[in-house]
């Protein structure tokens, strides 16, 4: 099934359209946390409200926040003609998110035009064929060169089906999987444009041989995106390229293909017209959505501890052999009550125990624990049920998950991995 342009205005697409950047804007639904790729001048950073560039979001949603995101950003606005997908890492290294979020929104918003931007390293004919069926009808690919050499120096490294490359071979691995998207973008009729990063003394001379490949190939339009020096990158002292570098490299890619001028560098998290900041409002919105439950349709009455005592959050996920269940007090709606004591699954059974574990689990909306490994958190994630990972009074995490109020920064905690020097101060006997 193709895309038909008619059953949508593909002309109210800002990015695509220069002459609808003043009257439609876009929103980016920030649900792909994780990339398969890391380039030599991306940091990506989840909370930095004072920059506006690619990576960088206020917070990150699942599916089902996204929507309810959605939903209110519509009823503020009445400009937003694009609903897209474009990190903070890569929609494709988060597949199942990014393919469940378009579902969402395509079965709500029916005459909404969809778009996505990815690296297209993870982007199979599957996914392809599936964002043709939702409507998807924009697809951007991130492609810094067509010689193995020259991307390979973009690239610090690229992960592809559990398997790291590095320089050349990084690049070959991009390029391959880069060209095989564009085909089947096209194929499945849809518009594809190729985001083209100048990075002095790198690449810039090299992006007219991207034009004429990608062009030939039929994708419709290049954005030659001058480098952002960003910091605690490899890149992060080169110049950014000046009008005359930006003007001839585009002037000598435009002799093989459409060349797009009025990028914004639109954040992860982007919401407005081109060129808009996002607003106090927008922020504290979005941040509100990441507190709700990972379904916000869904009732769940508990949230599911980690605890040795019942007053502090004190033990890792895997460490523990009960969890404390703790519910609204229903005499007063701001006191928390245990209900109840739940023995986890033993250990010893792999990947196993942990869908056990979701389903003893199934009426609680989320768990506190110190942390948790990343296995288990995608087994608890696709239950439903968030893994909140911090350290300190239990009433501080219940108050978050249950009335959506901000868990102090001082209790956050973010767990790393296993073994010597990590943050895990577990029992010694595994989180198997």
């Amino acid at each position: 099934m193709n895309i038909d342009p008619s059953e949508i205005n593909l002309d109210n697409h800002p990015c695509f359209s220069k002459g609808a950047c003043a009257t439609y804007g876009r929103i980016h639904l920030p649900i792909a946390p994780k990339c398969n790729i890391q380039c030599n001048y991306c940091n990506r950073d989840f909370d930095c409200v004072n920059e506006s560039r690619p990576g960088v979001t206020s917070a990150v949603l699942s599916p089902g926040q996204a929507l309810t995101y959605l939903d209110k950003v519509m009823e503020m606005r009445d400009d937003i003609a694009v609903v897209g997908i474009a990190g903070p890492g890569d929609p494709f290294a988060n597949p199942n998110e990014t393919m469940e979020t378009f579902r969402l929104v395509r079965a709500k918003y029916p005459k909404m035009i969809l778009c996505l931007s990815t690296n297209g390293l993870g982007l199979t004919e599957e996914y392809v064929k599936e964002l043709a069926e939702l409507k998807v009808s924009h697809v951007t690919i991130t492609m810094n060169g067509i010689d193995p050499e020259i991307a390979g120096k973009v690239y610090a490294w690229a992960r592809h089906n559990k398997r790291i490359y590095r320089h050349r071979q990084a690049g070959e691995i991009m390029i391959e999987r880069q060209l095989k998207a564009i085909k089947w973008i096209k194929q499945y009729g849809m518009i594809a444009k190729v985001n083209s990063i100048i990075v002095p003394g790198v690449n810039d001379e090299h992006l007219p041989e991207i034009a004429k490949k990608v062009g030939d190939m039929g994708a419709d339009v290049m954005n030659c995106i001058p480098l952002l020096p960003t910091a605690d990158t490899v890149f992060e002292n080169l110049p950014e390229p000046d009008a005359k570098m930006r003007f001839a490299v585009r002037f000598k890619c435009g002799e093989h293909m459409n060349q797009m001028t009025h990028c914004a560098r639109c954040r992860a998290d982007a919401v407005g017209r081109l060129g808009q900041q996002n607003t106090e409002e927008i922020q504290e919105l979005i941040r509100a959505c990441s507190q709700l439950p990972i379904n916000p349709q869904e009732t769940r009455e508990y949230v599911a501890v980690a605890t040795r005592e019942g007053m502090l959050v004190n033990q890792h996920l895997g460490e523990a052999r009960e969890f404390t269940i703790f519910g609204v007090d229903p005499e007063d709606e701001e006191e928390f009550l245990a209900v109840e004591k739940r023995t986890a699954p033993p250990t010893g059974c792999g990947e196993d125990r942990w869908l056990e574990m979701a389903k003893l689990l199934k009426d609680c909306r989320a768990i506190l624990v110190n942390a948790a490994g990343s296995t288990p958190k995608q087994a608890l994630t696709a239950a439903g049920i968030k893994v909140i990972e911090m350290e300190g009074m239990i009433d501080a995490g219940l108050a978050s998950v249950f009335h959506g109020e901000a868990l102090p920064p001082s209790l956050v905690r973010s767990f790393k991995g296993c073994g010597a020097g990590s943050s895990c101060g577990g029992d010694g006997t595994g989180c198997g």
